[in-house]
């Protein structure tokens, strides 16, 4: 158990028990039994193969701690260096899907059910020249009803392809409406119809716009600008990508650049004005009116009394005492009622006096070539064609255009 007892100094003693040196100071020679208690307190000392551990583990010396220290940093850096690697490898990864998020199923676009391909129709070059038409005399308030049925005028376009009556022509268009009695999905209603006037005249028909109505005492014709109109060119659709100055139009229609949202800046009658207009033509002839014989009555009673008076077929005394034996006129206003009459016939005679004299002196300050194509000017009245989204308007069809313009030569 113990090593063999080792001479020191004097005072000291060395004892080797096992690979344990234990030194005591002890007194020389010493005594024999504290030389038996030393020995047996070495064997005490003596360890036993279980209180230490194998010195190879690395934890129980320095060393041991040293290199775990040493083995753990390496893990810890191959751990960061693996995880700087996957964040790497996470963000090349990300922006492929990011390119293509067909890799990436939580980004993957839903498909869309294929559907049938759906083809549109190519636009006609003049299809919208009936459109650029401004419907003269048609109340604001009405425009957009004519956008309620699908009007087609592949008439008017028509006419004005190679080998038909206006191609080539110079051509002046206005348009307006006709409120007609119409069968539309099987109800009976209220249609305004739209019609496009074209005139075939090398010189603009007229600068001017009659005012004229039922309600309106006197007829007025002023210049067009006065309501914002005139004549402009017309340019087809394949050549609107041109320059407007280097195309030669030959088809004008009346434009009105009246604004609908500056209406309600303006006064009522200046409003209703627009709703009056017919555009104007300076007849060559003598029209209906300027030999009619006709008056129209309105004698102030309450109520009125309103009739027409033929001042070649009626005679004034028989034409009263009639209205006195239907009780329509009371017998102590004959004589003021006769006399209303007579006033109105001279009133009407002289306005016929006035446009025969102001007609003729018109024509007398023309120059031959105007009074020429006055002459020679043709009107053709074009209604929409019958498809399956329009009513039947065949047996609504008129030549008649306007007071100033009489009857179309061509209805189409």
């Amino acid at each position: 158990m113990g090593g063999p007892l080792c001479a020191g100094s004097p005072r000291c003693l060395t004892v080797l028990i096992g690979d344990a040196d234990l030194t005591a100071v002890i007194p020389s020679p010493p005594p024999l039994p504290f030389i038996s208690l030393l020995l047996n307190f070495g064997s005490a000392l003596k360890p036993k193969a279980t209180q230490f551990p194998d010195l190879s583990t690395p934890s129980t010396s320095r060393m041991g701690k040293r290199k775990a220290a040493a083995a753990a940093s390496r893990k810890r850096k191959k751990a960061a260096s693996d995880a700087a690697k996957r964040e790497g490898e996470e963000a090349t990864t990300s922006k492929s899907q990011e390119e293509d998020p067909q890799k990436d199923p939580k980004k993957r676009r839903v498909k869309v059910p294929e559907t049938e391909t759906e083809y549109f129709a190519e636009k006609r070059n003049l299809e919208d020249l009936w459109q650029a038409a401004f419907p003269v005399g048609t109340e604001w308030d009405n425009m957009d009803k004519l956008r309620e049925i699908n009007w087609c005028f592949s008439n008017l376009e028509s006419a004005f392809e190679e080998g038909e009556e206006l191609h080539g022509k110079t051509v002046y268009m206005f348009g307006s409406t006709e409120a007609q009695m119409l069968n539309v999905n099987g109800q009976e209603k209220v249609v305004l119809v739209p019609i496009v006037v074209a005139v075939d005249s090398p010189i603009p028909p007229s600068d001017k716009i009659g005012v004229k109505s039922v309600q309106r005492e006197k007829e007025e014709v002023i210049p067009m600008k006065t309501m914002k109109m005139a004549w402009v060119p017309y340019i087809p659709l394949d050549d609107r990508l041109s320059q407007v100055d280097r195309l030669k139009s030959q088809i004008f229609t009346m434009a009105c650049t009246q604004r609908r949202s500056a209406l309600k800046h303006l006064r009522i009658e200046r409003v209703k004005q627009y709703d009056y207009c017919l555009p104007y033509l300076q007849p060559l002839k003598a029209d209906e009116d300027e030999d009619d014989t006709v008056v129209n009555i309105m004698f102030p009673l309450e109520p009125p009394i309103v009739c027409d008076y033929d001042w070649e077929m009626d005679e004034i005394e028989e034409f009263t005492d009639n209205l006195i034996e239907e009780e329509t006129l009371p017998e102590d206003k004959k004589d003021e009622f006769k006399e209303y009459v007579k006033e109105q016939v001279r009133e009407r005679r002289k306005e016929q006096r006035q446009a025969k004299e102001a007609r003729k002196k018109v024509i007398e300050d023309m120059d031959p070539k105007t009074r020429e194509a006055m002459e020679n000017m043709k009107f053709y009245k074009f209604y929409p064609v019958q498809t399956s989204d329009t009513p039947d308007i065949s047996h609504v069809k008129v030549p008649y255009i306007n007071r100033y313009y009489g009857k179309a030569h061509f209805l189409r």
